[in-house]
């Protein structure tokens, strides 16, 4: 899937490799028709966002040792379902978003607008 492409176009870049995220876990919010969640919108987790997926059943934040999965904290970039990320967003809690390493596929539920408006500013990056 070295083609993958991101919401902007350019190449689909990595969202975060510490833990290893991504549908795949190689780092990349890649997606194929296994990933029934389209876990396509790389964002960079918050407080407001980790409680808010808690309560709605998915708890990122304990960890799973038994599937490798330390948890996460603030400050991870994770990749998360669109469908999700677009809830949070309705509810005020969405998490910033890294729009060079989110998979276009996000767009089938996220408008591209909703997302540049969360995106995340990255210093010295042009997304």
């Amino acid at each position: 899937m070295s083609d993958a492409r991101n919401v902007l176009g350019g190449p689909l870049e990595v969202c975060g490799e510490s833990p290893p995220t991504g549908f795949l876990r190689d780092g990349r919010c890649q997606t194929g028709p296994q990933d029934l969640g389209s876990h396509t919108v790389c964002a960079q987790m918050t407080d407001a966002f980790l409680e808010y997926s808690k309560h709605r059943g998915n708890d990122l934040v304990t960890p799973a040792p038994e599937y490798g999965f330390p948890g996460l904290k603030p400050g991870d970039r994770w990749c998360v379902c669109a469908a999700r990320w677009l809830e949070a967003a309705e509810a005020g809690v969405a998490p910033p978003v890294l729009l060079a390493a989110t998979h276009m596929r996000a767009l089938q539920k996220v408008a591209l607008a909703d997302l540049e408006y969360h995106a995340l500013r990255v210093p010295g990056a042009d997304a």
